[in-house]
């Protein structure tokens, strides 16, 4: 079982910079994959970042201003955010996928609202 929490969100205006954080705790390897999805209202969730034991992947819209980063040993990542925009509005959930068991655990979600 992994349990996941997240810190970090808030208000920014635009062309801020903010930075969340999400702690774990659990069996999780340097092989699963950890990152961040986000949820706009009425939307899907979609992927903001992910790394699998090495390499990263973000998503088009953020690719430049956000940077992900994790601490095998600690089980931690962070994401930290730059120039951001209104759209960037969400709430933003923790992500860990257990390749073994094909398992995805989630955290609570934090709301990020850039608005002036």
């Amino acid at each position: 079982q992994v349990q996941l929490v997240e810190s970090g969100g808030g208000l920014v205006q635009p062309g801020g910079s903010l930075k969340l954080s999400c702690t774990s705790s659990g069996s999780i390897t340097t092989i699963d994959t950890m990152g961040w999805y986000r949820q706009k209202p009425g939307k899907q969730r979609e992927m903001v970042a992910r790394e699998s034991g090495g390499p990263v992947d973000y998503a088009d819209s953020v690719e430049g201003r956000f940077t992900i980063s994790r601490d095998h040993f600690r089980k931690t990542i962070s994401l930290q955010m730059s120039s951001l925009r209104p759209e960037d509005s969400a709430v933003y959930y923790c992500y860990v996928h257990k390749w073994l068991s094909g398992t995805d655990y989630w955290g609570q979600g934090t709301q990020v609202t850039v608005s002036s």
